[in-house]
């Protein structure tokens, strides 16, 4: 007996000492119940394969610093979409009042989801598909859920950082191959392209250097082999940075995200310099009140946090598994959340600092191209030499004056106006030119970056960062994929993480065909959207309504060694779920209300076409978010009706006495005979301290588990189970 027992000081003692059930228990040797006689599920032990569960999360990779950690999950959550989306939704909802919309929805959405995320992987310590089937195996179709999204997601984003890559190549030259339109000959007569002359040349070499885009996504094209080479070194890439796991890509993550920060600043100052930034950023952030009004900008917004922090993906929940059990993932949840708030500010600021330094470009152009046809009116006579101010100089003509000679001949020529051809030419109208997506990246920056002083080593800067951006992302979506698949099913992590970019790969020359980038529209629309707002509802009422928000609370209080805020209480049990389920709802409407299509770049035309997916188009978006979604219902199919086994049987039960005496010194004096006494059956053991018990399949009370002849149920013990001792 231990030298600190009770029953050994009532030996050395005259003092009357309690003794008490839970003093015996906590000084008893570790138990497996599978060796002793308390084993009633009528498993062999096998020693080997019970050794390796016990050590399975002992040996589990961890981060080499906090700093790695976070540089992981701000890698992961800052992306493609903080530079050329939020900009784009910023302008277009409000400019300065979006902002507001976007901060509630990131405060009452975002940050509680998000540090659900991070407290679940951590907790329990497994992937998304481990971390739903300990929780509520019924709703174990989340984690496969997740990992098709990831799967769908990778494969066009994977295409976005190839094409980067092709810039990044194209850009040391000097000058820059998509500043100028190419020339061809026409027999002995050199002309500029047709297509280039009618669009402009970076909308040429994007739409035709590039892409080589047919008219329309029946035209398949066959591959376009420049694009294939970039999509092979992509996934080439993230092959590399993913191979040996968080030990290979926390490495990648030092300059993958810090980066693009350097970039960013740079960019932010080149541009302030540049004349007419300040006009872009003015624009920008010039608040338009009565939009704040509007729910469609509030739908946008939502949409804008859930995408931007990458939740229901997995990769939050995966990197977050690699922590240690006390980290203070409330502190980094609140973090992350703020720094990518902060980043796609940041970025705003750069985009629009840029578009005000081209719309002033522009703009110069039209009152130059416009004041040479008022020229041309005057020396045919067209218009009379007192139309035009007496301090107008043509040769150094002010969008001032042009506006000023505008107006005259407008109101002096009103019926005969149109006739002339002039353009207003003001520079709010090119302000308000709206461009996002690759229509940002692609075209009107590089534009911009054409007028740039020393413009190659801009352009390798940016498309450095983009590929950059890219990679960080891609590195926590593949992470929501390989994290779950080698925890649950104990693959080698090299061997499937090479077999997965090789399939994706294969897979994904769908998207480099010359009508590829018409199905990375269809995938970025439609693949992810609704399923991951299913997802991470189902996740929110798992922990919130299920398991029990009061009980989670607990045991983050345990974990973190203080108790969170009542506003995650409220904000998990009534606030995200109703708000994520008006998401849901008003995505579902979008979707009836705008039919499914996409905008066909034509050549004959030279400009962009919206055009309807055909029927066999339609087929695919459907089954895409068909098949996403479908593990979610099938998973509980199955479970709901003892169709397969959710694996409970196949866990052995360790204690250990550290854990034991902490538990134990929980309980209530009235509940030890309880704890003796009681037996509940676990067909999950839960991966937290006082977990509420789960009746498994096939029976209706824990009485039946003394007649199961094959019984699921292992010691009758309601004991403390953490992933440390069931694994």
């Amino acid at each position: 007996m231990p030298k600190n027992s009770k029953v050994t000081q009532r030996e050395h003692s005259s003092e009357h000492v309690t003794e008490s059930v839970a003093d015996l228990l906590a000084h008893e040797e570790p138990v497996d119940y599978k060796r002793s006689v308390l084993n009633v599920t009528g498993e062999t032990w096998d020693k080997q394969k019970d050794g390796d569960e016990e050590l399975d999360v002992e040996n589990r990779p961890a981060w080499n610093s906090k700093l790695q950690y976070i540089l992981a999950q701000i890698g992961y959550s800052v992306g493609l979409g903080n530079v050329w989306r939020f900009p784009y939704l910023c302008q277009k909802n409000g400019g300065g009042a979006y902002l507001v919309p976007y901060l509630v929805l990131l405060i009452i959405i975002g940050l509680p989801l998000f540090f659900l995320e991070l407290a679940v992987g951590q907790r329990i310590r497994r992937g998304s598909i481990g971390v739903w089937n300990y929780i509520c195996p019924r709703l174990g179709g989340i984690g496969y859920a997740s990992c098709l999204v990831c799967f769908f997601v990778g494969l066009y984003y994977n295409v976005i950082i190839g094409w980067s890559i092709f810039y990044f190549f194209k850009s040391f030259q000097y000058p820059l191959p998509w500043s100028e339109c190419p020339i061809v000959k026409n027999g002995s007569v050199a002309v500029v392209e047709t297509e280039c002359e009618r669009s402009s040349a970076t909308t040429y070499f994007w739409y035709r250097e590039a892409l080589d885009i047919s008219n329309s996504i029946s035209e398949s094209g066959g591959l376009n082999w420049k694009m294939t080479l970039c999509l092979l070194v992509a996934w080439s890439l993230v092959g590399l940075a993913m191979i040996k796991g968080i030990q290979s890509s926390g490495k990648v993550m030092y300059f993958s995200s810090l980066f693009p920060y350097v970039v960013l600043v740079c960019f932010l100052v080149r541009g302030l310099l540049l004349r007419g930034a300040v006009d872009g950023i003015m624009h920008m952030f010039t608040p338009k009140l009565d939009k704040m009004l509007d729910p469609q900008v509030w739908r946008e917004a939502a949409t804008q946090v859930f995408f931007a922090l990458g939740l229901g993906f997995g990769g939050v929940i995966a990197f977050s598994s690699y922590n240690k059990q006390d980290n203070n993932c409330h502190f980094d949840a609140t973090l992350v959340s703020f720094i990518n708030f902060f980043t796609s500010v940041l970025a705003t600021l750069v985009v629009f600092a840029v578009l005000g330094f081209k719309a002033n470009i522009m703009n110069e152009k039209c009152v130059v191209e416009n004041a040479e046809k008022i020229l041309g009116y005057l020396n045919t006579n067209v218009l009379s030499h007192d139309l035009i101010p007496p301090h107008v100089n043509f040769s150094h003509l002010t969008a001032k004056d042009y506006n000023e000679m505008y107006r005259v001949i407008m109101t002096v020529k009103e019926g005969h106006f149109k006739e002339l051809g002039l353009d207003a030419c003001l520079l709010e109208d090119e302000l308000n030119k709206s461009v996002q997506g690759t229509g940002l990246a692609f075209i009107a920056f590089t534009e911009a970056m054409t007028h740039f002083p020393a413009s190659p080593f801009w352009s390798v800067m940016f498309f450095l960062m983009l590929i950059n951006l890219g990679l960080g992302s891609m590195i926590g979506t593949m992470s929501g994929i390989t994290t779950p698949i080698i925890d649950t099913f104990k693959v080698r992590k090299e061997v499937f993480t090479v077999g997965c970019c090789i399939f994706a790969f294969v897979v994904g020359l769908i998207f480099v065909q010359r009508s590829g980038n018409y199905f990375v529209t269809m995938f970025d629309d439609y693949s992810a959207t609704l399923p991951l707002t299913v997802v991470v509802i189902l996740e929110n009422i798992a922990v919130a309504w299920i398991y029990g928000t009061k009980k989670f609370m607990q045991e983050l209080t345990e974990m973190l060694g203080f108790r969170p805020y009542q506003f995650y209480y409220y904000t998990w049990k009534y606030v995200s779920p109703i708000c994520m389920a008006v998401l849901m709802t008003a995505s579902i409407i979008q979707l009836g209300v705008s039919p499914p299509g996409y905008s066909a770049w034509i050549r004959e035309e030279a400009a962009e076409k919206f055009l309807f997916y055909p029927t066999w188009a339609m087929a695919i978006l459907v089954s895409l978010i068909i098949l996403a979604s479908l593990p979610l219902p099938l998973v509980f199919i199955l479970r709901q009706f003892h169709l397969v086994s959710d694996g409970s049987n196949a866990l052995s039960v360790t204690y250990k006495k550290g854990r034991m005496m902490k538990d134990i010194s929980n309980l209530e004096d009235n509940d030890e005979t309880r704890f003796i006494l009681s037996k509940v059956p676990s067909e999950t053991p839960s991966p937290m301290p006082t977990h509420r018990s789960y009746l498994g399949p096939g029976s209706n009370s824990p009485m039946e588990m003394s007649s199961a002849p094959n019984g699921r149920y292992g010691s009758g013990y309601l004991l403390a189970s953490t992933p440390e001792s069931e694994l």
